[in-house]
């Protein structure tokens, strides 16, 4: 993590030091939270819902070094080393910036409608195998999580692979300039963020706003099978040293995959004008073998050995609730696939459940996909449609929009098998009436719909084991 003197500090983030007698204090990290600050530490006091300044007093208390202050904000506490900034947020932003810059570094950036988190997740696993690589945990990819992730690495980090998250248009712009990316990655474009946006389009140019910070001579990585990621290249016509290249499931892409294999545990797959070695992700569905494409390309990009690459993928550890496929003590399998939910992503949890074998009875619960826009009450209708009482047994919603998906499903599924319900425990108690072995749960929805909730319900009071 940074460590430098606070004058250095200071310089890095544009401020004024308090007073020069604390010049020469090491400041070890950065913090923006006291309850996980270090000593040590140098406290940023954000402004959110809460007044990050209203902390720094206690920061002081629990070890910090020193505190960056805005020059707007009245009242700052004596006799303790601040760094007086215009906005604590931007200084943040610049610290960040500065010390990405001063670092011998290659920095990869993932963004994108959906598997952003994954994608990332298999190409640190990948990168790991033969280089230091820092990454973004979890899911920290805004305009906070993102700075304090480069803040984190350390001075022998050789490679930082950051997820880019974005609510709006611009966002990714700033991202992208902080993090000054050698290689970008966009996933895919989904339909989250339409509320905003307004089109998949205009998404679509949100994402590729990433190529404002990439390197002139870097890589663009970008979903083949996309055609908008095409027409809004075409018009924006980035330079011609930038390298572009496609991955997808469509066979015209620069990595493409062939003979794809898919069980309840991993899906694996061969790539087209490769060797014949496979490749295999800890993960089921098309889709992760097309977040794997991405991450074997940034691998070509530097250099690892194709064992390598196999031995990545395979010992990828997924951020929770993607597909992470859990069992109870009464043998019933569930799928926790609850961190966020759109249209896209739920066609490609339904073809996952609809393709697996071995079991009499798959389910599918549904929670609302939040963010659609005035079109979220036919997408949802038309989730419903999608679903096939041939390939998925029973049908099961929560929330007021994922009532729709009922409504629909309910013409072919009738009124027994398919099922909605506004509160979590009747849902689950309804489900748990039946959990034998062969058995298969999947649950999916928006983050604001805490589909979790009925994860763990389904296992509550067992001794849950991971598969």
């Amino acid at each position: 993590m940074i460590n430098r003197k606070l004058y250095e500090i200071e310089r890095m983030s544009e401020g004024m030091i308090s007073d020069s007698a604390w010049n020469f204090l090491s400041v070890v990290g950065v913090s923006t939270d006291t309850r996980t600050l270090q000593p040590g530490n140098l406290f940023i006091p954000i402004v959110r819902t809460q007044n990050g300044h209203r902390f720094v007093e206690e920061a002081f208390r629990k070890g910090a070094v020193a505190s960056l202050w805005s020059r707007h904000e009245p009242d700052p506490p004596h006799q303790v080393p601040l760094i007086f900034v215009d906005d604590p947020l931007s200084a943040l932003h610049r610290l960040a910036s500065r010390y990405r810059q001063e670092l011998n570094i290659k920095v990869v950036g993932v963004t994108g409608s959906n598997g952003k988190t994954t994608t990332k997740d298999m190409i640190a696993s990948v990168l790991s195998r033969c280089r230091r690589v820092c990454k973004t945990e979890g899911n920290l990819n805004n305009h906070y999580g993102l700075p304090l992730t480069l803040l984190q690495m350390e001075e022998g980090t050789e490679i930082a692979v950051v997820e880019m998250g974005m609510s709006g248009a611009g966002e990714i712009k700033q991202l992208a300039r902080i993090a000054r990316p050698d290689v970008a990655v966009i996933t895919m474009i989904g339909e989250a963020h339409l509320a905003s946006l307004g089109s998949r389009k205009a998404i679509a140019s949100a994402k590729l706003e990433i190529l404002s910070g990439l390197a002139p001579n870097g890589t663009l990585l970008f979903n083949g099978d996309e055609p908008l990621l095409e027409e809004v290249l075409a018009e924006i016509a980035p330079p011609d040293t930038i390298r572009k290249l496609r991955f997808g499931l469509g066979p015209a892409n620069d990595y493409s995959p062939a003979d794809i294999r898919i069980d309840s545990q991993r899906t694996e797959f061969k790539v087209c004008g490769r060797s014949d070695d496979r490749y295999a992700v800890p993960l089921p569905g098309k889709h992760y073998a097309c977040n794997a494409l991405a991450a074997i390309a940034v691998a070509d990009g530097f250099e690892i050995p194709d064992a390598d690459i196999q031995e990545g993928l395979a010992s990828v550890h997924p951020s929770g609730m993607r597909m992470e496929v859990k069992r109870s003590v009464t043998g019933l399998t569930v799928i926790d696939d609850a961190f966020n939910a759109s249209p896209s992503s739920v066609k490609a949890a339904i073809e996952v459940l609809s393709d697996m074998q071995g079991f009499a009875n798959k389910t599918i619960v549904l929670g609302d996909m939040l963010e659609l826009g005035p079109e979220e009450k036919e997408m949802h209708r038309a989730i419903g449609r999608l679903l096939s009482p041939e390939t998925i047994d029973f049908v099961y919603t929560y929330g007021e929009l994922a009532a729709y998906i009922a409504e629909e499903a309910r013409i072919r599924f009738g009124t027994q098998r398919a099922l909605s319900f506004q509160d979590k425990p009747s849902l689950a108690a309804h489900l748990l009436a039946d959990s034998s072995p062969d058995k298969v749960v999947l649950v999916k929805g928006s983050r604001g719909a805490g589909m979790e909730e009925i994860v763990q319900q389904l296992l509550a009071d067992s001794d849950l084991q991971d598969s």
